[in-house]
């Protein structure tokens, strides 16, 4: 089953478009493992940057949580956060139609 991950990133006073900067290594490795359809950052109003996620499946989604991609980002964005990262996972729960419905 899909599995869907928002991951809100908490950039540093004055380091925003530095985090955004740093995560691109990264990104560029994680669109290459099994199971990544979306990963994907976006600038939120609220000062964070956020990163939208599809995976095809819970067990893809575990192997990159561990992974070198994830090692690699993390190592990357050190010292341009202020504080941990919000991860959350989710489950579709599809509506309306199935292009509008659900990512």
């Amino acid at each position: 089953m899909t599995v869907i991950v928002t991951a809100v990133f908490y950039p540093a006073e004055g380091k925003k478009q530095q985090l955004a900067e740093a995560m691109r290594r990264g990104i560029e490795a994680v669109h290459g493992e099994q199971g990544c359809e979306l990963y994907s950052i976006h600038d939120a109003e609220d000062g964070t940057i956020t990163m939208i996620e599809k995976w095809t499946s819970a067990e893809d989604l575990d192997a990159h949580s561990v992974g070198e991609a994830v090692a690699t980002l993390n190592a990357d964005i050190e010292g341009f956060v202020e504080k941990p990262t919000l991860v959350t996972r989710m489950s579709p729960l599809p509506a309306g139609t199935a292009e509008q419905g659900a990512l």
